[in-house]
């Protein structure tokens, strides 16, 4: 769990962990540079659980990504899961994950459908194919990136996540497409497990430089994917997204 600037929740989210029927994990966070108390919360967490619990730091705001790759260093897991310090899951949630992989040793990742929340409560369910294929990554990611659960054997084979600024916010897009190009695949359960907040703070990260670092990632598809030349033009969606006045953009994102 990289963590930055969410005091206000990061309660919430590591509680859904302390909640999960499936006991046999280790949480690892990683602060990336919070301005407001978020440490002075975790720190209180570690205390209380302090064989269950790691916080790392970064002198100063990495990024995900690189705050990610931080963790990975430390897991000794045979699975890493994901999760956000503003968001909330399941308490089924680890153990069906981790049940599946066990059962079905042919896939590398598995992740659920995921539901989006504000102040107001659940407004929409974002859902995904259960067998993606590499051509669906044109039109978009296909897992549910702090939903997921991966074989971490997978991941640290693939060198972790790209710190690339030109994959800056898209790095779990471009790690499942580097997956898919490797041989491996992923699965999704076909049930809500996750819970997003989606509020005001959320919609200022989709900047035009997160767009147009999506629209590398579906170029990274076309590319290496050895697809006709007509399909890059789904590079553009995302930049047409962003072209979007906001108030239209808002008013689709919630009654899609």
């Amino acid at each position: 769990m990289g963590i930055y600037n969410c005091e206000s929740t990061l309660a919430e989210a590591i509680d859904c962990i302390l909640a999960q029927t499936y006991a046999n994990w280790e949480l690892i966070l990683c602060d990336d540079g919070s301005k407001d108390k978020t440490v002075e919360v975790a720190q209180s967490y570690v205390q209380k659980y302090p064989q269950k619990i790691i916080l790392l730091k970064n002198e100063k705001n990495m990024g995900l990504n690189y705050t990610l790759n931080k963790c990975l260093e430390k897991a000794r897991g045979e699975y890493i899961a994901r999760m956000d310090g503003d968001d909330t899951c399941n308490p089924l949630r680890f153990e069906k994950e981790i049940n599946f992989l066990e059962e079905n040793p042919e896939y590398a990742l598995v992740s659920c459908q995921m539901e989006l929340f504000d102040k107001d409560g659940v407004f929409r369910v974002i859902e995904h194919k259960d067998q993606p294929v590499l051509k669906d990554f044109l039109k978009r990611s296909q897992f549910c990136h702090a939903g997921c659960m991966m074989r971490t054997k997978v991941i640290k084979e693939l060198g972790g996540y790209t710190v690339s600024d030109k994959f800056l916010r898209v790095e779990d897009y471009e790690l499942w497409v580097r997956m898919y190009l490797a041989g491996y695949i992923g699965y999704n359960l076909q049930e809500v497990l996750y819970s997003m907040r989606d509020d005001r703070s959320a919609s200022k990260r989709r900047t035009f430089k997160n767009r147009l670092n999506e629209s590398r990632v579906i170029k990274k598809v076309c590319k290496e994917g050895k697809f006709p030349i007509w399909k890059y033009v789904y590079a553009l969606v995302p930049i047409l997204k962003w072209l979007t006045p906001r108030f239209v953009y808002n008013i689709l994102h919630k009654n899609k």
